[in-house]
């Protein structure tokens, strides 16, 4: 009597939940078939750190800790006028000082020197007060002054001088006496130099701003 045929494809798990030829994945009953490996071992993983720590904020978010974009403080404004004012008055008398000294050390008056004087004032009060008008028009006028001073110093010494008397006397005692020489020996060149300050103070500001 001959054996039944054997239908083809016949299943080769067996009931009891076995792996069935050395295939580790076959599932027990009423149980789905594991998804493959695809191969790639970080399919599941999560992205990889980039270095950024905000790379996983959305555009608009503010910075951490609860603070806004970094704060860039604005630079110094140079438009001080009454500082600016005052930064002319002291280069004047400064510097009428020392153009009184080299007048007198000399005994004569350098146009390079007023000049220089009124270059000096206009230049530094602009440099802090800014190219403002009342800041120029107060360098100019405080040059003029400077240079005035520095005449009259100049004149003291020579007279302190001729008189063998201290400069400091002559100064105190005998001002009356130096306007006085001032106003004789005025001459072209006296104003000339008077209004060289000036130009020289409007320059030097022009130049600073």
């Amino acid at each position: 009597m001959s054996q039944p045929v054997q239908p083809p494809n016949q299943p080769q798990q067996p009931f009891g939940g076995q792996p069935v030829d050395g295939n580790p994945y076959a599932g027990g009953p009423g149980q789905g078939a594991p998804a493959a490996p695809t191969g790639n071992p970080y399919g599941q993983q999560s992205p990889a750190p980039t270095g950024n720590p905000f790379a996983g904020q959305q555009p608009g978010q503010g910075a951490p800790f609860g603070g806004g974009a970094p704060f860039t403080p604005a630079p110094p404004a140079r438009n001080n006028v009454l500082l600016g004012v005052a930064v002319a008055l002291g280069a004047a008398i400064v510097a009428g000082i020392l153009y009184g000294v080299i007048a007198g050390s000399i005994e004569r008056e350098v146009g390079y020197a007023a000049v220089g004087v009124g270059f000096l004032v206009g230049f530094a009060a602009s440099k802090v007060g800014g190219s403002n008008p009342a800041v120029i028009a107060a360098s100019a006028v405080f040059s003029i002054g400077a240079v005035y001073v520095g005449q009259l110093i100049g004149i003291s010494m020579i007279l302190a001088d001729l008189a063998q008397i201290p400069f400091s006397e002559v100064v105190g005692d005998h001002f009356d006496t130096v306007t006085k020489a001032w106003s004789e020996e005025a001459d072209f060149m006296t104003y000339l130099f008077l209004g060289l300050g000036a130009v020289a103070a409007v320059g030097g500001a022009k130049k600073a701003g």
